[in-house]
């Protein structure tokens, strides 16, 4: 991947993405500007999807829902195409995956409602900006992702487990950390858990559920975010008709910049 492309901001990527030159992770990729997860659902169930939103924003903190049918984010990054501007997909049908396209036009319905929820690869540009080390980013991989045994607020049809992203960091730098996260809320926000992954059920920190293991090394601890994959597991639990995601990693980059999204 071209160093113009990482820089050239998110257009550049959406149409490296439409043809299909583009089908990798973001971490790292225009930087300066919001990433998020993709849920795209039927009408008839999108409004108990919003109501978990509500009820679990840490996880789904909800940054724009379109009109029914309209692929078109408007609000967020107007001209892009939530059809064909991902990386990668997937496909859930009655809690099944299926599949894990590039294109999911031909999967698209006059009903299907695109919910776009933060990631937190959105707080990464300040974390870096302060100084905090991220070894995901360091190492060219993706962020390791782990299911927990925590589990969300149901809402309607929908519940599960929360799943949470580990970042390794220095202890001396952890409340910078918590600070600096705990200025984005639409991204996630603060930490959910520093140290012991046992206590959210994580048996084995080299086995993520989803993305790619990181080593945490001395004088380090993992801290845990809560994370937009979650309603993918939801998906496996809830198994509505059909759920269209992102696949995990490989976000949707809007035309919002990261600082547009910090709190006083």
């Amino acid at each position: 991947m071209s160093t113009a492309l990482q820089i050239s901001g998110p257009e550049n990527l959406w149409v490296s993405c439409r043809a299909g030159e583009w089908d990798r992770p973001t971490p790292g990729i225009c930087g300066e500007y919001v990433q998020t997860n993709l849920v795209v659902l039927p009408q008839a169930d999108a409004f108990d999807f919003l109501r978990f939103c509500g009820r679990n924003p840490k996880p789904c903190p909800l940054i724009e829902a379109t009109d029914p049918g309209d692929p078109e984010p408007k609000l967020t990054a107007p001209g892009a195409d939530l059809r064909t501007d991902l990386p990668r997909y997937r496909v859930y049908r009655d809690g099944e995956l299926v599949d894990e396209p590039t294109d999911v036009r031909d999967l698209w319905r006059d009903d299907l409602v695109a919910f776009l929820i933060g990631c937190s690869y959105s707080f990464e540009e300040a974390l870096l900006a302060a100084g905090v080390p991220l070894r995901h980013i360091e190492a060219g991989t993706n962020v390791p992702m782990y299911r927990t045994k925590v589990a969300c607020t149901p809402a309607g049809k929908f519940s599960g487990p929360l799943v949470v992203s580990m970042r390794p960091i220095p202890g001396a730098l952890i409340p910078l950390a918590v600070t600096t996260t705990a200025r984005v809320p639409q991204v996630h926000g603060a930490p959910v858990h520093v140290g012991s992954p046992e206590s959210l059920g994580i048996d084995d920190l080299d086995s993520p559920d989803y993305g790619d293991n990181v080593e945490v090394r001395q004088g380090e601890l993992p801290v845990f975010w809560a994370c937009g994959v979650t309603p993918q597991e939801v998906a496996l639990e809830s198994a509505p008709e059909v759920m269209i995601t992102h696949s995990p990693g490989h976000m949707f980059v809007t035309s919002m910049l990261n600082r547009e999204l910090l709190a006083p």
